[in-house]
C-alpha cells in the first residue's frame, strides 16, 4: 500500500570466482569480529577482482591489497583482497581501475598473481564488508560456491 515506506534490497555481487565463507569464520580477529564492518569472504579462483556494486571506487589502497566502491545510495563495500596482505607493500597486484573512477558491476579493479600472494601472504581468503559508513538495517548473506557477478549479500 504504501511502497516508499518498504525498505529498499540492495544486491552485493561476488568481486571473483570463489567459495563464500561466513566472515565469523575468517582467521584475522578484524574481520571475524566484524571490527572493520560486516560481510562475507570468499577464498578466491581467478586473478582479476572487479566491483561488486555500481559505484564510485572511494579508496584503493597504495598496496593494492583493497579497495572500496560506494554506491549513489549511500552503501560503500569494501573487497580486502588475503590476510596480511599489507607486508606484500604491492607485490602480486596490479591497479586496473583509479580512485574517483565510476565503475559498474563487474569492472576490473584490481588483477593479483595468486599464487605469489598463497606463498607470500597468511591466506588468500578475502573479506567482502559492508563499512560502518555504509546505512543499512539488515544483511542477508549467501555462502554458495560463486561465480563473479553472482548476488552474495543483500542489504536492507
Amino acid at each position: 500500500m504504501f511502497g516508499f515506506l518498504k525498505r529498499k534490497v540492495r544486491e552485493v555481487k561476488a568481486p571473483i570466482n570463489g567459495q563464500l565463507i561466513a566472515i565469523e569464520d575468517v582467521d584475522d580477529e578484524v574481520f571475524s569480529s566484524k571490527m572493520a564492518g560486516d560481510g562475507v569472504a570468499i577464498l578466491p579462483v581467478g586473478d582479476v577482482f572487479v566491483s561488486p556494486i555500481d559505484g564510485v571506487i572511494t579508496k584503493i589502497f597504495s598496496t593494492n591489497h583493497a579497495f572500496s566502491v560506494k554506491s549513489k545510495q549511500d552503501l560503500e563495500v569494501l573487497v580486502h583482497i588475503g590476510l596480511e596482505t599489507v607486508a606484500l607493500k604491492g607485490e602480486g597486484f596490479e591497479r586496473l581501475a583509479s580512485e574517483g573512477d565510476e565503475v559498474k558491476v563487474g569492472d576490473p579493479i584490481i588483477k593479483v598473481d595468486l599464487n605469489y600472494i598463497k606463498e607470500h601472504a597468511k591466506d588468500i581468503i578475502t573479506p567482502i564488508l559492508i563499512t560502518d559508513e555504509s546505512k543499512y538495517e539488515a544483511i542477508d548473506k549467501n555462502t554458495n560456491v560463486v561465480i563473479s557477478g553472482d548476488a552474495i549479500m543483500d542489504v536492507i
